[in-house]
């Protein structure tokens, strides 16, 4: 073979190593941009038209299975219905919410594991929450409260810090603990859920239930034997959440938020889930 003839071979080669590996260079990038659009939730809901949104199912006011629906109905699941419709109306897309019940130990993992784009499930903010997923501005002024039996001398949180006194909380909420900082001779026992809580409390196995107060509120319009005493010892507002990163769809939520209080849709959801619970003043809600 001539130098002239392997000059040439050699420079053909050269030619095709450079466009097989811009080739994947461009394969490569595409692929990101792909899976870029692939993970937006947003695009996601677009490309749909449902919205998936975790739910409590235990929780009377917010998310409880109803007996006649089999489906969670409460003030969450209101939200969430109209936060939906507000979305749609603002990218000019047909959506329709989706519902999948989460508990207070699921509702960030399911989440992060994208069986839902949204939770709407009575989630406290706080700095340790917004590190794994993305907050919108709160729309639910919570503070935690003490549940007790009707004629319990506990009247606030300073009765309980005792070391003779047991406090029932539910696992993977805030409110355990801040009972600990509140009152910290107290035993402090976790249930699964708030059904299970209350029923701690029912059946003796603890002076107290703590929760947020609408929480609460719920369980003492259902049963005259409890009552909530001692008002709210902290502040902890709710907010909706999304996936972390989920910046487009964070933004959509938070516009919706803003629309449906200034169309009166946020008052009128309040008024209908809390205007008539006993000792709860539903116009406090909205300020």
């Amino acid at each position: 073979m001539s130098k002239l003839h392997e000059r040439r071979v050699g420079l053909v080669a050269s030619i095709v190593l450079v466009v097989v590996l811009v080739g994947g260079i461009a394969l490569g990038l595409n692929h990101q941009k792909s899976q870029a659009r692939n993970n937006d939730s947003l695009e996601t809901i677009k490309t749909t038209h449902v919205m998936r949104w975790g739910v409590k199912s235990d929780t009377r006011l917010f998310g409880l299975i109803s007996p006649k629906t089999g489906q969670s109905e409460g003030f969450d699941v209101d939200v969430a219905r109209a936060v939906t419709e507000q979305i749609a109306k603002q990218t000019g897309m047909k959506i329709k919410p989706e519902f999948t019940p989460v508990t207070t130990s699921s509702k960030i993992q399911l989440l992060k594991n994208n069986q839902v784009d949204a939770v709407a499930a009575s989630m406290t903010i706080t700095p340790e929450r917004a590190k794994v997923v993305d907050f919108s501005k709160p729309y639910f002024p919570a503070g935690q409260s003490l549940l007790v039996k009707k004629g319990s001398p506990i009247k606030s949180i300073k009765d309980l810090n005792r070391p003779d006194a047991t406090i029932i909380g539910v696992m993977g909420t805030t409110a355990l603990q801040t009972t600990k900082q509140f009152a910290p001779k107290a035993k402090v026992i976790a249930m699964p859920d708030n059904s299970q809580a209350f029923s701690a409390l029912q059946s003796g196995q603890g002076d107290a239930m703590t929760t947020d107060n609408a929480i609460l509120y719920g369980f003492s319009s259902q049963s005259p034997n409890v009552q909530v005493v001692g008002g709210t010892f902290t502040n902890q507002p709710y907010g909706l959440a999304v996936n972390k990163g989920q910046t487009r769809l964070q933004r959509e939520v938070d516009q919706a938020l803003v629309t449906i209080r200034q169309n009166g849709t946020y008052e009128r959801l309040i008024k209908k889930w809390f205007g008539n619970i006993p000792g709860l003043d539903w116009r406090e809600l909205l300020k």
